[in-house]
């Protein structure tokens, strides 16, 4: 355990200007506040913030972070209040340690809310003041060095994922890789301790056969520069199991094939050097065809700089050679701590400069729920990238596999929400592509534009899926408050009641709701009838039967849409708009159809024979009494599902396709769904105008030679 005038030492040796006397007084602050506490270790519970507070010196963090570290238990785990801190260190302190406590108040409880709440409280923090996640970070490695004194085989696992899935991908956003690698080998020793002790065997057999071969390798490249007089320092090292289990996985290839479990680095003076050493590396060596990268042009997110090549180095052997400065060097082992000097004159707020920080804060606050947000976040942290370039030349980094949907996001939410199409490196290309580095991006908008729900499908930034998301819930909910309202309204005119905003308003603590628009969607996506409505207004009301239940399609089409065209059907609708018509009967103009309120969705429309119906008959509030309108009924595009059976010889395909056409219908989607050496079967899709429509080209289809039969779809 670090003794106090050692903590003291250690801060001092690279901040002369530090507060001695409040890292004395915290020392001992804390030293008494934890008394006689013990960790499972069965070490003193002080042990553990000393620890914190000694990871940090190695970074070199201000004299506040410090006392940050040493107090960080005190207000969770002592008597210790916030005042107290406040009184005793000063508000900026307090504000620190209660950022921390915050965390850690919830942290690692089973339920899955509790740590997406977590998380969401972690990103607020340190958006505010980053040094919440440096200590929080701190706090988390100590913890992880210990992990083994927990007993609970689950705790321990449940830790080991979180470390894995949120702070490990935390730290290597803010260049932090040191520590990340330790918190993923941690975790992977937990997680997979098989796989691990089988790469750490691998290594020991490589080490033991290959003798001094990175010496030597060493050795070699050093006087390989010296020869161009190029000053330089070459430094090899070994790369942690977790990083190389997950590389190998990743890529799909043996341990064998791996060129860079050795890594080696040289470091220069300047800029210019950097590319100097290339050119002699390059020069001197074969290289690996696309394994060079440069990310001195074009930094990582997190201010990760150097040059990355891989050649067929000193003794044949297949290497991977990253070059950068002295202080290119030691951000990609300390990222932000590395130039985070508040007392040497650093700015305190500069983690909001991080773009990455700005989108977890963006998604925040589009994320309906702490759990869409820690899956949208998840998504954000992705290590792997590629960089494209905007039309201005800006570079934006997004996640391998981002399409030009992210990258609108990326640059704006008013750009993804209003963006029509895309032209990569200058030629128009679909949304859904995949971008690679060095593309150029153009993205086309339009002020009529709003987000389509099928980009949920492919776009992989958290950015994008939350904003997408947030669209169509917002579309949702308009949809099944125009419905609800529709169905209140006929319930309260049944009773010979108008539906006033002021009635709802004197009922809204009922049922826990904030206004009548919110008690008007529950209604209308069925989590509420419009008896328990009306009952709720006029206490002792009786019910005269389910009918009150009962509002016609016909009555509500017109607010479905804003602009009172068209009628129900309506076609074209995004996933989650009050009206549906179910996939399992097909409904047609003609059929005797149903409505059902279903839950989360709004209005079901199925034919009055369709099989699903039976599940609703308990439920007979849900059910609505529909009917085709006549104007429907004239219209066209209404689809129709057959099963065919049909002849497996040459042009009978063919055949079906012109009887069907003939008859004034025009297919949609065909399915072959069994091919055998004399028979087809198929399910196809058929653009009709109603019931009468479809039947009469089964009719037709039946008088044909090549069909064997030919039956209306039923599920």
């Amino acid at each position: 355990m670090i003794r106090q005038f050692e903590l003291v030492e250690r801060v001092r040796a690279y901040d002369r200007m530090v507060d001695e006397d409040a890292l004395n007084r915290a020392y001992v602050f804390a030293m008494k506040a934890h008394g006689s506490q013990k960790r499972a270790s069965g070490d003193p519970y002080f042990s553990h913030p000393i620890e914190v507070a000694g990871i940090l010196t190695n970074y070199k963090l201000d004299g506040d972070s410090i006392v940050t570290a040493l107090l960080h238990d005190t207000i969770e785990d002592t008597d210790t209040t916030r005042d107290d801190i406040a009184e005793q260190f000063g508000e900026e302190i307090a504000q620190l340690v209660e950022g921390v406590t915050k965390l850690t108040q919830i942290e690692l409880q089973s339920d899955h809310t509790s740590q997406a709440e977590n998380f969401r409280k972690l990103v607020l923090a340190m958006s505010e003041d980053i040094r919440v996640l440096l200590v929080k970070l701190a706090d988390r490695l100590h913890n992880m060095r210990t992990l083994i004194h927990i007993r609970d085989a689950d705790k321990r696992r449940a830790i080991a994922l979180e470390t894995m899935e949120i702070y490990a991908p935390l730290a290597e956003r803010i260049g932090m890789h040191e520590l990340q690698n330790e918190l993923e080998d941690l975790s992977f020793a937990e997680l997979n301790p098989d796989a691990r002790e089988s790469i750490l065997a691998r290594l020991d057999f490589l080490r033991e056969q290959g003798g001094d071969i990175v010496d030597r390798i060493i050795d070699e490249l050093k006087a390989t520069l010296q020869t161009s007089k190029l000053r330089a320092e070459v430094i090899g090292r070994e790369k942690k199991p977790y990083s190389i289990w997950r590389k190998s996985r990743r890529k799909n290839i043996s341990f064998e094939q791996l060129a860079d479990i050795i890594g080696f680095r040289i470091v220069v003076d300047t800029v210019e050097d950097c590319y100097r050493a290339l050119g002699i590396i390059h020069s001197t060596y074969p290289v690996v065809p696309g394994r060079f990268k440069d990310y001195l042009s074009t930094p990582k997110p997190n201010g990760y700089q150097s040059l990355h090549t891989g050649v067929i180095g000193p003794h044949q052997q297949r290497i991977e050679v990253q070059i950068r400065t002295r202080d290119m060097h030691e951000i990609a082992d300390f990222g932000v701590a590395a130039h985070w000097r508040y007392k040497l004159g650093g700015d305190r707020t500069a983690g909001r400069q991080y773009r990455w920080m700005r989108e977890l804060l963006e998604i925040l606050e589009h994320a309906a729920t702490p759990e869409d947000f820690l899956e949208h976040t998840k998504l954000e942290m992705f290590p792997d990238q590629v960089f494209v370039f905007s039309p201005k030349g800006d570079v934006i980094a997004l996640p391998v596999g981002a399409t030009p949907v992210d990258f609108a996001y990326a640059v704006h939410s008013e750009v993804g929400d209003t963006c029509v199409g895309t032209r990569i490196n200058g030629k128009i290309m679909p949304l859904r592509t995949e971008l690679g580095n060095g593309d150029q991006v153009e993205i086309i908008t339009s002020a009529a534009q709003t987000p389509s729900p099928l980009w949920e499908n492919f776009v992989v930034t958290g950015k994008a899926r939350a904003s997408i998301r947030r669209f169509v819930r917002m579309k949702q909910q308009e949809e099944y408050t125009s419905l609800g309202r529709a169905i209140l309204e006929r319930t309260f005119d049944k009773e010979g009641y108008e539906l006033s905003d002021k009635a709802l308003g004197e009922v809204l603590t009922v049922f826990a709701l904030d206004t009548p628009d919110a008690l008007c969607a529950e209604v209308g996506a069925g989590h509420l009838t419009a008896r328990q409505v009306f009952e709720a207004v006029f206490p002792g009301a009786r019910a005269e039967g389910d009918e009150d239940n009962i509002v016609s399609l016909s009555q509500v089409r017109d607010k479905l849409k804003p602009d009172g065209a068209g009628s129900v059907p309506i076609k074209g609708l995004i996933p989650g708009m009050a009206v549906h018509f179910a996939v399992c009967c097909h409904a047609l103009p003609g059929d005797r159809i149903v409505g059902i309120v279903t839950k989360g969705r709004g209005v079901n429309i199925h034919t009055i024979d369709c099989g699903i119906l039976e599940e609703f008959v308990d439920t007979p509030e849900r059910w609505l009494d529909v009917s085709w309108e006549e104007e429907v009924a004239q219209g066209a595009g209404h689809v129709g599902r057959i099963e065919v059976v049909m002849t497996n010889e040459p042009g009978t395909l063919g055949e079906l396709s012109m009887i069907i056409g003939r008859n004034g219908g025009n297919i949609s989607n065909l399915k072959i769904t069994h091919r055998s050496t004399d028979f087809f079967e198929m399910s196809i899709d058929v653009e009709v105008r109603d019931l009468k429509h479809l039947t009469n080209i089964i009719a037709a289809l039946r008088a044909a030679p090549v069909v064997n039969s030919v039956e209306r779809a039923r599920g």
